[in-house]
């Protein structure tokens, strides 16, 4: 027994060692090293015998052109010194992408269940070739891989319409899903911004739709606008092309035309699709672009949005022309696109025009329908028919749920997990793709770089992401097709920061969607991801390297005295320092722990910065005799003390899932959000909920006012609250209310504000704060007659 679990163990070491030492990402089921290796040269042939498998070599032979300068001839057959691919049915039956590789010092051999899984198999081995540009010979060791993916739905979406983007860029996105094992890219073609997408039958759909008149700067609510017009579109010309150049690479390429909501750009080229076709477009006046103002003036009436958010603006459900035209519209597109499914979008759809809108009443009447959300199911249950009987499976984000699902759709989950918990118990298939956290272009680093629409997503949280819900039985289960990420594009410009968006959350996201859940393993993961990096340095792309960033974290100090500021590093790459008067050379340390009190003998609470600086051995010597070099910009930050700050806080409700910040304590940490959304790691956030939070002062305190800070961005439904109002207690159960306001002020720059409640002076131990969400939307907003979100990122007490 004892020679039995020692050969086990071997065996198990011997895979772990060749993974790590070929860093191969996705890892694969089952690995077993052999002996000897195998050398590529330029007389190795290549063998493919079969036309199926032209395009797994095709790509092969590509790369090592592409990066390596070399060429391989092809054979029908070899004895040795060969790379062969062939597809065959003797694997796994049934499986998609399932393949079998045998590297031996004779040659390559990678057999796939089905020319995908040949292919995915192509890209295990190139990632066992160098990460470095270098002439040949290329050793690679002997090893025998069987590997199959988990999920069949493994996917990638990407925003065109705030931001487009050329066919040339498209392909070499579709060659990062590729090199990841990735099987399917989401095409977000149309939206208020912009509608990409050549419609023969309706030209102005491109002609008018494509273009806005500018955008505004900055983050939203910005700055102004630019007042450069902007857009573009894609021929179905060039659509074929890149359905094309995607089928060569195995992957799905899946269309998404925006109904109900999001159609401002189809609105501006064809307003009798608006419920109020006479009524203007309306960008609040600190958004809107001079050319737009004077266009309107001189009676243009329906413009192309130029700022981000929802708009009231919608499709309307009441005319049978809408249904008419997305018809049309679905008539071409699915000309264009061979895959099964077809994405309608569904989401964000606020219901203030169809309340006012006598066609819609009507249509609602019409066929019992008891409220406008009921109306958007019908509509969505009305293109869904159609969409079936063009044998087109339809795909909606998850509020498609609401009112009734349609029978056949397919739910994409992005508001969180509930909405694909509550479609798979009712039998429908799901994709998952839960803002927190597979929304990509959501801050990778808290050291923000660039401007971003904000949350907070880093490697290790995408890396820890299950796609399977624990709440679903194993029944259930089988309806999570998959998952996929999703990069919208209101602040990325240009094709080098979708890179550097992408990488490397895009190699976590094939281990996830690739690999087992019991193989994952975060410390193989890291250990891989050094030569993923040297490897995204082959391939010339401008990836983030967020994973190496100082992190820092602001947790309670033991004794409810201050607070402690956690600084912490990835590697054992260097040594931190502090200020000009702490420095720390000790290179086997990744964290330290910084205690921060108020200082002040006088009572009087105050703000206090602390800096730290990253360094790492260089030129550059400081008064340890270590040397240093700067290997990034200092991270900082500054803390506000009050009487709050650091003491023990419960909530009666629980922040939601996607905007959880570091816990209840995130509220009484010192620190005061500047940066709004951007730094939304900073903010709890309930939607529909009121935060009702009770703090320990410790001992008894006298106190006479309460500060809260929150946040209004109306464009992201997120509104200020109704009121603050403030209770005491000495004993932590009876409480006595003291004072209330409703006034918010909002700063001076930016998003932020604060209400501010006052009273008169009492001695007292705990404070229970209940701030009071808005309840509804009123109908002038956006997101009209949904739950608004509130944001608080800090509680003072004073």
């Amino acid at each position: 027994m004892r020679r039995i679990l020692f050969s086990v163990s071997l065996q198990l070491m011997a895979m772990a060692g060749f993974c790590q030492q070929t860093a191969i990402v996705p890892r694969p089921m089952d690995v077993k090293a052999g002996e000897g290796r195998f050398v590529l040269n330029a007389a190795t042939v290549l063998v493919v015998r079969n036309a199926v498998d032209n395009d797994a070599a095709s790509f092969f032979t590509n790369y090592l052109s592409s990066y390596f300068s070399l060429t391989l001839k092809r054979a029908r057959a070899a004895s040795s010194n060969f790379i062969e691919f062939t597809t065959a049915q003797t694997l796994v039956p049934g499986k998609e992408g399932a393949y079998a590789m045998t590297v031996n010092p004779k040659g390559v051999t990678v057999i796939g269940q089905t020319a995908s899984g040949t292919f995915y198999g192509m890209q295990t081995l190139l990632q066992l070739l160098p990460v470095e540009k270098k002439s040949p010979p290329y050793p690679i060791s002997s090893v025998e891989i069987s590997d199959a993916p988990r999920f069949s739905y493994r996917g990638m979406h990407l925003d065109v319409s705030r931001h487009f983007f050329p066919v040339s860029f498209l392909k070499k996105y579709i060659d990062f899903l590729a090199l990841h094992k990735l099987n399917t890219f989401h095409w977000h073609l149309t939206e208020d911004q912009g509608w990409r997408i050549e419609i023969k039958k309706y030209p102005r759909l491109t002609s008018v739709g494509g273009w806005r008149n500018g955008t505004i700067i900055g983050r939203y609510p910005g700055t102004g606008s630019d007042n450069r017009k902007y857009g573009g579109f894609y021929t179905q010309a060039q659509i074929r092309e890149v359905v094309a150049y995607a089928k060569r690479r195995f992957i799905d390429v899946i269309p998404e035309i925006e109904m109900p909501g999001h159609g401002g750009a189809a609105i501006a080229a064809y307003e009798w699709l608006s419920c109020f076709p006479n009524q203007p477009t309306v960008i609040p006046p600190n958004m809107i672009s001079p050319t737009s103002v004077n266009q309107q003036a001189r009676g243009r009436i329906k413009l192309v949005q130029e700022t981000w958010g929802v708009f009231d603006d919608v499709f309307c459900a009441g005319n049978d022309s809408t249904f008419l035209f997305l018809q049309n519209v679905i008539d071409e597109v699915i000309t264009l696109f061979p895959s099964k499914y077809f994405h309608v979008g569904g989401d964000e759809c606020p219901k203030t025009h169809w309340k006012k809108c006598p066609r819609c009443q009507q249509r609602m009447k019409d066929h019992g329908l008891k409220d406008e959300h009921e109306l958007q199911s019908y509509f969505i249950q009305r293109i869904e028919k159609y969409l079936n009987s063009k044998g087109k499976t339809l795909i909606g984000w998850d509020e498609i749920l609401e009112g009734g699902l349609a029978p056949k759709a397919v739910v994409m989950s992005w508001r969180g997990e509930e909405g694909g918990i509550a479609a798979a118990k009712q039998n429908h298939d799901v994709i998952m793709t839960p803002g927190n956290p597979v929304y990509f272009d959501h801050t990778q680093s808290l050291n923000e770089d660039s401007v971003t629409i904000g949350g907070y997503n880093p490697l290790e949280k995408v890396y820890a992401y299950e796609p399977v819900p624990k709440e679903l039985s194993s029944e259930e289960s089988i309806h999570i097709l998959g998952a996929q990420a999703n990069l919208w594009t209101e602040y990325i410009k240009n094709s080098k920061k979708v890179e550097y968006m992408i990488f490397p959350r895009m190699a976590a996201l094939s281990e996830i969607l690739w690999s087992s859940k019991a193989s994952r393993n975060w410390a193989e993961f890291e250990t891989n991801l050094r030569t993923q990096f040297k490897r995204y340095d082959l391939w010339k792309v401008n990836y983030s390297k967020a994973y190496f960033d100082v992190s820092t974290i602001v947790v309670p100090a033991p004794d409810q005295h201050g607070v402690i500021w956690r600084v912490s590093k990835k590697s054992n790459e260097g040594a931190l320092k502090i200020g000009d008067e702490i420095s720390f050379d000790t290179y086997d340390s990744n964290s330290y722990d910084y205690r921060i009190t108020n200082s002040s003998t006088s009572g009087q609470y105050q703000a206090a910065w602390i800096n730290i600086t990253k360094r790492i051995p260089g030129k550059k010597a400081d008064r340890s005799g270590i040397e240093y070099r700067y290997l990034s910009k200092p991270v900082s930050q500054q803390f506000h003390f009050n009487k709050a700050t650091g003491k023990r806080i419960t909530l009666t409700n629980e922040p939601s899932r996607n905007y959880p910040g570091d816990g209840a304590f995130t509220l009484v940490n010192g620190v005061q959000n500047s940066k709004g959304l951007g730094r939304s790691r900073e903010f709890l956030g309930w939607t529909g909920d009121d935060l009702e939070a009770i703090i320990d002062l410790g001992s008894s305190e006298s106190i006479s006012e309460s500060i809260v800070h929150s946040l209004s961005s109306g464009g992201s439904w997120i509104y200020p609250p109704r009121y603050a109002e403030v209770f005491t207690s000495s004993d932590g159960q009876k409480f006595i209310s003291v004072g209330r306001n409703e006034l918010f002020e909002k700063n001076t720059n930016g998003s932020n504000g604060t209400i501010k409640v006052s009273f008169a002076p009492v001695t007292t131990r705990y404070v229970k704060i209940i701030v009071k969400n808005l309840g509804t939307i009123p109908d002038d907003r956006p997101g009209a007659g949904n739950k608004p979100w509130l944001f608080v990122d800090e509680i003072e007490i004073n």
